[in-house]
C-alpha cells in the first residue's frame, strides 16, 4: 500500500504545546511581553518542561486523542452516507456494473500505485462475476508526492470519461503502468478514437482539477493516507486485496440489503 508522506501529529501538538506554554508565561510576565524574547525567558520555559514532562506529555495525548474522536466521526459521518444516499456520494464519478446501486463498491486509487495496479486485476475478475449485482466507483486519490504521473494520468483518464470511455482508458493506463506519460496519453486517446482537441482540452481544464480535488477530499476526511483503500456499503479495506476477500466482503454487505 502506497501511502503519502505526512507530518505527525503528535510533533504538531508538541509544538503547539511549547507555543502556549510561552504565551502563558509571556501573559503572566507582561515586562517581557513588551520587549523581543530574552534569553532568561528561553531558559525559564526551558526550566518549566524539564520540571514538568508530564504536563507536555498530557498535553500531547490529549490533543491526540481529540483528533482521533474527531476523524472518527467524520468518518463515520461519510460512511453513514454512502450507505444512505449512495447516489449523493457517487456524484460525478465514474460508475461500472449494476446501474441500480444496491451494493457500492468505491475504489479510492493511483494510477501509478503498483499495488493499485494489482488490485485493477482482481476488481476486473470480480466485476466479471458480480457486475449483474455491484455498482463499482472510481475515485481518484493521486499520491503526488511520491507519483510524478499520477496526477496528469488521473485528469486524462477524467478527460477519456467525458467522452463516455473512462473504464477503457482507465485499464489501458493500469495495465501500462510502466509507460504512463504523455505519449501513452495521446496513444491510448486515438486507440479509443476520442475527440484528440476535446480529450487535450478537458484535461487541462477546470472541470479535472475540480473534480479530483473533490475525490482527494473526501479521501481525506476519510482519512485515507494510501491506495487502494476500498469502501463497500459502509465497510472499509485497504492495501492488497484477494478475489476471496472482495468476495466475503460482498457477501456481508448484500446480506445487509436483502
Amino acid at each position: 500500500m502506497h501511502r503519502r508522506s505526512f507530518v505527525a501529529p503528535h510533533f504538531v501538538a508538541l509544538r503547539m504545546a511549547i507555543v502556549t506554554l510561552l504565551c502563558v508565561i509571556l501573559w503572566a510576565c507582561p515586562a517581557y511581553a513588551a520587549n523581543p524574547l530574552t534569553k532568561r525567558v528561553e531558559e525559564q520555559i526551558l526550566q518549566v518542561i524539564r520540571d514538568h514532562p508530564e504536563a507536555i506529555i498530557d498535553s500531547v495525548q490529549a490533543y491526540q486523542q481529540r483528533e482521533q474522536e474527531q476523524l472518527q466521526q467524520v468518518q463515520q459521518g461519510i460512511l453513514q452516507q454512502m450507505k444512505a444516499n449512495p447516489a449523493g456520494m457517487i456524484g460525478q464519478s465514474p460508475t461500472t456494473g449494476a446501474t441500480e446501486p444496491k451494493v457500492v463498491l468505491v475504489e479510492f486509487s493511483d494510477f501509478q500505485c503498483p499495488y493499485c495496479a494489482d488490485a485493477h486485476k482482481v476488481l476486473k475478475k470480480f466485476m466479471a462475476n458480480h457486475g449483474n449485482d455491484v455498482t463499482l466507483v472510481y475515485k481518484h486519490f493521486p499520491l503526488t508526492s511520491l507519483h510524478d504521473e499520477a496526477a496528469p494520468a488521473a485528469r486524462a483518464a477524467w478527460a477519456a470519461g467525458e467522452q463516455g470511455k473512462f473504464w477503457e482508458y482507465q485499464d489501458a493506463l493500469f495495465t501500462q503502468q510502466d509507460k504512463l506519460g504523455e505519449e501513452l496519453y495521446t496513444s491510448t486517446a486515438q486507440k479509443l478514437e476520442l475527440d484528440l482537441e476535446k480529450f487535450n482540452a478537458d484535461r487541462q481544464s477546470a472541470g479535472s482539477a475540480a473534480q479530483i480535488a473533490r475525490d482527494m477530499t473526501i479521501a481525506q476526511q476519510l482519512g485515507i493516507s494510501g491506495t487502494p483503500f476500498f469502501v463497500i456499503n459502509g465497510e472499509t479495506f485497504s492495501g492488497a486485496v484477494s478475489l476471496p476477500n472482495l468476495e466475503r466482503a460482498f457477501t456481508r454487505a448484500s446480506s445487509a440489503v436483502s
